[in-house]
């Protein structure tokens, strides 16, 4: 194992114990950075194509922008929402999913041919919008030429960004799940840490109790421990001990009260 590896499985040991853990990194996100170009491409087509004032002009954009926004929310919330996240996320794919319907619709309204999504103009799509750019930029390499392409290409280009940032949501929402499934969310690890906390402050109490009450040994006149009785026909009750065990073997009952303390 490398150093690389070293320090990724550290730095995800350490993020696993986070009450909060890191969140709100959606911009480097497949997901968005798909679903940003399809909401782009949308405001291109529904411009061109659809009456601005209309009622499915409206629809269109809003759907494309939903799919964005809820990406977006739902990283936000993840760190302290597993629940929020996942339906959000899930919120971002049906928005998709319905502004999808709605450009098969324009097509087949047309009589104009949805591509399938191997064919060599989809691949093509596939090949010249990079959504995975190195540069930041939300913007599609082939915009320009979105903007003056036929309704059937812009129609279909459009279903072919809508097809894969779905594909990239649903891989989200498998990872997600997972992830729930394995760590749960944040309500498990507030309880934990409570747990541990509360158990952590009788645990201290406990040993300043012991040690103020503690009586001195008779023997050697240290203080003594509460112990418990393993064996014997006294198998699991507690006793006084001296601390210097085993070099002391001094006792007593711990209902006995030390002398001078009446």
């Amino acid at each position: 194992m490398n150093a690389s590896d070293e320090s990724d499985k550290f730095d995800r040991s350490d993020e696993s114990q986070r009450l909060v853990p890191k969140h709100g990194g959606y911009r480097k996100l497949r997901s968005f950075q798909a679903a940003q170009a399809v909401y782009d491409a949308t405001v291109v087509f529904c411009d061109r194509f659809i009456e601005r004032r209309s009622r499915t002009h409206d629809q269109m954009v809003q759907a494309a922008r939903s799919g964005v926004r809820n990406i977006e929310e739902g990283s936000v919330a993840s760190g302290t929402s597993k629940k929020t996240e996942l339906k959000l996320t899930n919120v971002a794919r049906a928005s998709l999913e319905e502004l999808m319907r709605d450009c098969e619709d324009f097509l087949r309204h047309r009589g104009l041919p949805i591509w399938d999504k191997n064919s060599p103009q989809a691949l093509a799509v596939r090949r010249g919008y990079l959504l995975d750019r190195s540069d930041g930029s939300d913007q599609p390499e082939s915009s320009d030429s979105f903007k003056t392409a036929s309704a059937e290409v812009a129609a279909n280009t459009l279903l072919c960004l809508i097809n894969q940032a779905s594909y990239l949501l649903h891989r989200q929402l498998d990872r997600l799940e997972q992830d729930f499934l394995e760590h749960g969310g944040f309500t498990e690890r507030l309880y934990a840490v409570r747990s541990q906390a509360r158990q952590s402050d009788r645990s201290d109490k406990s040993d300043v109790s012991d040690a103020a009450a503690a009586p001195a040994c008779p023997r050697c006149g240290k203080p003594m421990r509460l112990r418990t009785a393993h064996q014997g026909p006294r198998a699991g009750s507690r006793f006084w001990g001296c601390s210097a065990y085993p070099d002391c073997k001094g006792t007593r009952p711990l209902q006995e009260t030390p002398p001078g303390t009446n």
